[in-house]
């Protein structure tokens, strides 16, 4: 006979959060009495302060990550000349943005499997997959955790690959003592809802290469020739009297708002805070699913940290370990419940991308596509939400008969 449910209050424990304090407001207030709420000073300073905390010399807002990454590849196309077809390494465990930025690029997204311990791009796999066409590597520090960058930046050195940094699920956090964004070429970061840094959408491209940050600022505008942006520090465009629209690439609307900026200054200020919280809660979080390993034959892979690495946890990410879980059924029980979850980036099984890969191919990713789900770590959660965490999932182990206590 299955033992009686837990007697618990229901709380809602989200994936992400945003809560603005009193300088958030201070700060959208004076860019709306200032009357300019384009791209403006709030949008540099963020810019010079994003750069400082990660190593970099520029930074360029966009409105997306998505949109950080599509001109990060198209600039380094074009400045290096690389031809429409030729190749791009990207993990076939990411979300769909890191490939799609390849297809719209013109290029061709080559496939390989991740390492099962931070779930980042396999080096090994990414060897094999070289070829004369090959001209990038898209690691993706996925979760919160930077890749094996050592052995991937060997690797492109030893074939003069570029490297492009997806840091959209990673901030703040080195790969022994290199800051996330700062070791290839071009870092590519994401302030989407729910992710470390919220601006509701917004992205950021950092690179120490000039000519990568004019040709990126340039293409964020439209195009416009970097000289008619009048531009100061970082390439920051300015505003100009009598501006000529002298259009030098095929750019975008990629530009951010003084607004959104806001929102991501404010919560500059307190990132070391939210980082501390965020470790907090992904240790107790471990302490549960430990918890639950050693009371019920194992049931969940826990996320380990590689030696050398920091991981900023956007995300807790666990892995059904064996086949006496059921992944439906489990994830149905905690959103019945009110904790929210998400799929661990699936690629494997997307139907765009059906004629360009075998999932048989990409065992781990297939594994963690059919076995992994996240659930929140943010700055917002309390003790007692990861407390509720525990309980309704000891209670679906225990009344579901899952497992023998």
């Amino acid at each position: 006979m299955s033992k009686k449910p837990f007697v618990r209050t229901p709380r809602h424990v989200t994936t992400g959060t945003f809560k603005a304090d009193d300088y958030t407001f201070d700060l959208i207030n004076d860019v709306l009495r200032s009357g300019r709420i384009s791209y403006g000073e709030k949008s540099m300073l963020f810019e010079k302060w994003f750069a400082e905390l990660h190593d970099v010399q520029y930074a360029i807002l966009s409105n997306s990550g998505t949109s950080s990454l599509h001109i990060a590849l198209q600039a380094l196309k074009e400045l290096h000349g690389w031809k429409d077809g030729d190749e791009v390494i990207v993990p076939a465990s990411t979300f769909v943005a890191t490939v799609n930025i390849v297809l719209h690029n013109n290029m061709r997204p080559v496939f390989v499997d991740i390492e099962p311990l931070s779930y980042g791009i396999n080096p090994q796999e990414v060897f094999d997959a070289i070829t004369p066409r090959t001209k990038a590597i898209i690691p993706v520090h996925l979760y919160g955790q930077p890749c094996m960058m050592t052995e991937i930046l060997e690797l492109a050195d030893l074939h003069d690959l570029a490297v492009i940094e997806d840091s959209c699920e990673a901030m703040f956090v080195s790969h022994r003592g290199a800051k996330v964004g700062s070791m290839g070429e071009i870092g590519c970061f994401s302030t989407y809802n729910a992710h470390l840094i919220t601006t509701g959408v917004g992205g950021i491209s950092t690179t120490n290469n000039e000519a990568y940050a004019m040709k990126m600022r340039s293409l964020v505008n439209h195009g416009l020739d970097i000289e008619e942006l009048n531009t100061d520090e970082n390439f920051s465009p300015r505003p100009a009297v009598g501006r000529s629209f002298r259009f030098t690439h095929a750019g975008h609307s990629y530009r951010i708002t003084e607004l959104e900026a806001c929102l991501g200054l404010a919560q500059l200020q307190g990132h070391e805070q939210m980082l501390k919280t965020r470790r907090r809660n992904a240790r107790h979080l471990t302490a549960v699913f430990r918890y639950m390993n050693e009371t019920f034959e194992h049931p969940f892979k826990i996320p380990e940290i590689i030696d050398g690495n920091e991981h900023s946890w956007m995300m807790y990410p666990v892995v059904l370990s064996h086949s006496q879980v059921d992944k439906k059924s489990f994830l149905k029980h905690l959103n019945e419940n009110h904790i929210e979850t998400r799929d661990m980036m699936p690629i494997v099984s997307q139907p765009i991308y059906t004629d360009m890969l075998v999932p048989s191919d990409y065992p781990v990713s297939k594994y963690i596509d059919e076995n992994g789900f996240y659930i929140g770590c943010h700055q917002d959660l309390e003790p007692d939400d990861i407390e509720y965490v525990r309980q309704v999932i000891h209670d679906y182990l225990v009344t579901d008969g899952v497992v023998v206590e």
